[in-house]
């Protein structure tokens, strides 16, 4: 199965299964693949596992 990396207003990341529509609130990130490439690619870019709202706060 193939999967695409997606992601939320707030900046936080999960897998879907590239062949179905996006729950609502989520938008592509434009990475697919293999379910183990996906989360590869997670854990190399999602290094502030806060969500954005929260970063934005503790930064003002």
């Amino acid at each position: 199965m193939i999967y695409k990396v997606v992601v939320n207003d707030e900046e936080q990341y999960s897998i879907w299964p590239a062949d179905k529509e996006n729950a609502m609130g989520w938008r592509d990130e434009g990475t697919s693949g293999t379910k183990e490439e996906c989360l590869a690619h997670i854990q190399e870019v999602w290094t502030d596992m806060r969500p954005r709202s929260l970063r934005e706060r503790m930064d003002s």
